[in-house]
């Protein structure tokens, strides 16, 4: 059976409705730690004009080929591997990249190089997408994302929810603003960077602490 994420289900259409206005003028698109596949194969179908490039792990290809393989969409490539803090990244460039609940899994050092890598392949005034749950201020947004960092912790102490403010930093050294902070189901973000020009502007972050 495919590996299957009811989260994925969940998510998917509200991220998509984001997406929409973003992907107007983006054809190239490449997902960092797609899982399942099953937002690959998702928004490949609801963006048929551009091409979406999966990347995981190894171990984690087989389930994403099983979602390509049953849609046999033309605009989605079989995933390639990327971990980033050992593998060598695409030559290609991209005019988007996207990645959804990947910052509280890796380590802190690991999203330092995942910014690093994205703003290296990025072509013009790209995007850099991040889906998933993060604090604002040291303060969590819900009990239930404080319970999961508390978990996330208890396995691996150098994992957990990131700080937005230690994102839009590390954006900022990579040439990247934040453009929108979107509310996400589950108590989850969808935070829409890209690459500094003139016409950029900085959004107000002011979530409901609960």
């Amino acid at each position: 059976m495919k590996p299957y994420s009811q989260a994925c289900e969940n998510n998917k259409i509200p991220i998509f409705s984001s997406l929409v206005k973003w992907f107007i003028d983006v054809n190239h698109v490449l997902e960092i730690g797609s899982g399942t596949g099953q937002h690959a194969v998702f928004f490949a179908e609801q963006f048929p004009s551009l091409f979406w490039q999966p990347s995981d792990l190894l171990e984690n290809h087989p389930g994403i080929i099983q979602w390509i393989d049953e849609t046999q969409l033309s605009n989605i490539q079989y995933p390639i591997s990327l971990d980033v803090k050992t593998d060598v990244w695409p030559d290609t460039k991209f005019d988007a990249v996207y990645t959804a609940n990947t910052c509280h899994i890796m380590h802190w050092n690991e999203v330092v190089t995942m910014f690093e890598g994205v703003s290296a392949i990025l072509s013009g005034a790209g995007l850099f997408i991040i889906y998933g749950p993060f604090n604002y201020n040291n303060a969590y947004t819900s009990l239930s994302n404080e319970h999961f960092d508390r978990m996330l912790r208890t396995k691996d102490p150098e994992s957990g929810l990131r700080n937005i403010e230690d994102l839009i930093a590390l954006a900022d050294q990579n040439a990247f603003s934040l453009m929108e902070d979107n509310d996400m189901p589950a108590n989850n973000r969808l935070l829409i960077f890209k690459r500094n020009n003139l016409d950029n502007r900085k959004c107000e972050l002011n979530p409901e602490i609960t």
